[in-house]
């Protein structure tokens, strides 16, 4: 079994909604469909349950995709624009048990929901391998705990959309996912 941890393609952005209700922008789609060839075939698809996350798992797979609430990203409960986004993420990695933006879920949360998904998503997956589609930051916090690090911002700021972080074989790095 193999871990694949798919980043959403990019988004439509739509300064009037919070970004989990962004969807794909569509101009962008052919970025996605060139990862098919790094995906193995006969995985067992889970997603995001963000329209963004889910679109982009559409376009990689014809297998069906089980959406998991659980894999959503850090919850950003804000329409507010912020211009210096990665600073502030910056300082959601800085400070992990504190909101790094009014509606912010503290990052300590997100990574805590996410390692604790991947563990139940681990007990049903059998020998198939998984492709999980979802987020940048809440994947750098999965990514952190299998490997036994500290979330890593820079991996973080390098992520494209899309993107695919192939984790290896979760299955013996069970004691490093915290919970």
């Amino acid at each position: 079994m193999e871990l694949y941890l798919v980043r959403h393609g990019r988004p439509a952005v739509d300064r009037s909604r919070p970004a989990h209700e962004w969807h794909l922008d569509p101009a962008y789609d052919d970025d996605v469909r060139v990862l098919r060839d790094r995906l193995p075939s006969g995985a067992r698809w889970f997603s995001s349950p963000e329209p963004k996350a889910f679109l982009t798992a559409r376009l990689l797979t014809e297998e069906p995709i089980e959406v998991v609430a659980g894999l959503r990203e850090q919850e950003r409960d804000t329409t507010d624009w912020i211009e210096d986004f990665d600073a502030v993420v910056a300082r959601a990695f800085a400070e992990p048990d504190l909101p790094a933006y009014d509606g912010w879920e503290p990052l300590a949360r997100t990574r805590h929901r996410v390692v604790r998904t991947l563990q139940e998503l681990l007990g049903r997956a059998g020998d198939r391998d998984l492709v999980l589609v979802g987020h940048g930051t809440a994947w750098t916090c999965l990514v952190a705990d299998l490997t036994g690090r500290p979330p890593d911002p820079a991996a973080w700021a390098t992520l494209a959309m899309p993107d695919v972080v192939p984790c290896g074989d979760p299955r013996g790095r069970g004691d490093m996912l915290s919970t």
